[in-house]
């Protein structure tokens, strides 16, 4: 089972050809969906036909009863707090290369206290895998993966968005896995360059900065296009034989670029407590390609693909 903790928000989405610039009024069509890191990952789990729970907040109001509709129809187990506030928002602006920027309001999501998430504790401590990001507030992200931890999951942090200081030692001291993107690993590393591209740098050099940030446990940095780069401690290597490779992206004709990082978080964690048995690099190579496909459909929680379809396009089965 995978216990995923985070947020839901409703995505209001504007296409358009170029990103607007400050002071710019463009043209561009709206569409409006289902998102939130932490939901998108959830639905890519479930999706994945792995047994998983998502423990979150939501208001009273339509995009409450949006979240339970959806999470029903995906076999997801949605466990919510009530909150007085609305539930989360996002504004997400999406260009003609399927880049995109985004806005969020956390409304609900700022509601999950650590007092919630310990009620649950059966639910984190009974997962194979318990998966968090950085929409809700750190003291409840702390508390779930320290109470997993200890229980022996396997726990992976998404350290998205990027978090605008240090994260306290106590939450990456329960962590099995980090998945940071090349702006986040920066967040991560003291005095290192915000502007150096980490992609480009030496797999040596790279690995040495993964380990700087989480010295005990694995570090997968997701590269975009350019694939991801795998950074294990050397006492971990998780059924790995080499301390730190890149993975290969898997072609795409991406049109929306939305959730394809959790899509790659979700399908990660699928795989890890799905078949425990593989080797780290195999659990990579699905979330590769589920990330890969998700790019080819609009939306966040509703480009998440079913992985027979994923198996199709690309060879790789989920078995």
């Amino acid at each position: 089972m995978v216990c995923i903790v985070g947020s839901f928000n409703v995505d209001h989405v504007w296409r358009c050809e170029t990103l607007p610039m400050a002071g710019q009024t463009l043209h561009g069509e709206y569409s409006t969906g289902p998102g939130g890191k932490g939901f998108n990952q959830a639905i890519a789990s479930a999706r994945c036909g792995v047994s998983s729970h998502f423990i979150c907040a939501l208001g009273d109001d339509a995009g409450a009863a949006w979240a339970r509709e959806l999470a029903a129809q995906s076999h997801l187990q949605l466990i919510a707090k009530q909150s007085v506030h609305p539930t989360g928002t996002a504004g997400i602006w999406v260009d003609a290369r399927a880049h995109n920027a985004i806005l969020i309001s956390a409304g609900a999501n700022a509601d999950l206290d650590p007092t919630f998430v310990l009620q649950h504790a059966a639910e984190l401590q009974g997962a194979r895998v318990v998966l968090a990001q950085l929409e809700t507030p750190l003291p409840s992200v702390t508390q779930a993966l320290r109470l997993a931890h200890g229980a022996g999951a396997l726990t992976v942090l998404n350290p998205a968005p990027a978090p605008l200081s240090h994260l306290p030692s106590a939450l990456l001291e329960a962590c099995t896995v980090i998945t940071p993107n090349e702006t986040e690993l920066a967040r991560l590393v003291p005095d290192l360059d915000p502007t150096a591209d980490i992609k480009a740098l030496p797999d040596a050099e790279l690995h040495a900065l993964c380990r700087r940030a989480l010295p005990q446990g694995t570090v997968v940095v997701t590269l975009g296009d350019h694939g991801c780069f795998v950074s294990h401690a050397q006492a971990q290597l998780h059924g790995d034989r080499a301390t730190h490779y890149r993975a290969a992206a898997y072609p795409a004709q991406a049109i929306d670029t939305t959730g394809a990082g959790d899509a790659f978080n979700g399908a990660l964690c699928a795989s890890l407590a799905q078949r425990s048995e593989l080797p780290f690099a195999e659990h990579v190579q699905w979330a590769c390609a589920y990330a890969a496909f998700s790019t080819e459909q609009p939306g966040a929680a509703l480009s998440m693909p079913d992985p027979a379809a994923v198996a199709q396009r690309y060879g790789i089965a989920f078995t």
